[in-house]
């Protein structure tokens, strides 16, 4: 079956906060003949956002028409405290969140999975700078600054920006079994991971 993996963009997103996940489902797929995963990114809408540091990228879909995901990613960076706020934005998060497969953040991507109510009453992590914001955020959940990612049910948050490849090449493994990941990991030349 191959999954549909939506990456969220919006102003002042961290770049390896996205792209790195982009680049280990992107690159799994590669390898295995283009099957396990159809990568895309989202935005609130079609238009150009800047990215921390000046990046600019246009979405490839806007929340009102992408494919139905059935990996969300939502990243982080400073961006995230507008997106938190954003009603519109928290709302298809939330809506996707239950009913799509997996669920992952990265870096203070939390926050947003917090702001939508979905790490309530669970573990969850994030940047280490922003784990205070995080647990004053979530209700009757508790902040984990030992782990690099925490798996809970469909959800699972990472630390902070590299962390984003580490979680999505655990995804990988769980998905696609440890090989997959391995050579994923390989090809990429990531040789921190495990």
């Amino acid at each position: 079956m191959k999954r549909n993996v939506a990456i969220l963009l919006f102003d002042d997103v961290e770049v390896l906060d996205f792209a790195g996940p982009f680049e280990v489902f992107a690159v799994t797929s590669e390898i295995h003949n283009h099957e396990p995963f159809n990568v895309y990114t989202v935005g609130e809408t079609n238009s150009s956002i800047t990215a921390r540091n000046g990046l600019s990228v246009i979405p490839k879909h806007s929340i009102a028409d992408c494919p139905p995901p059935d990996i969300l990613v939502v990243p982080g960076g400073f961006g995230t405290r507008k997106v938190m706020k954003n009603e519109a934005l928290v709302a298809w998060v939330k809506e996707h969140a239950a009913r799509q497969e997996l669920t992952l953040s990265v870096c203070t991507g939390a926050l947003v999975l917090a702001a939508a109510g979905l790490l309530d009453g669970k573990e969850a992590t994030t940047h280490h700078e922003n784990l205070g914001m995080l647990q004053d955020l979530i209700k009757g959940g508790t902040v984990r600054p030992d782990l690099r990612y925490v798996e809970q049910g469909n959800i699972i948050t990472s630390g902070g920006i590299s962390a984003g490849i580490d979680v999505s090449l655990h995804v990988v493994e769980k998905l696609l079994g440890k090989e997959a990941a391995r050579k994923t990991a390989e090809y990429m030349e990531y040789g921190d991971w495990r």
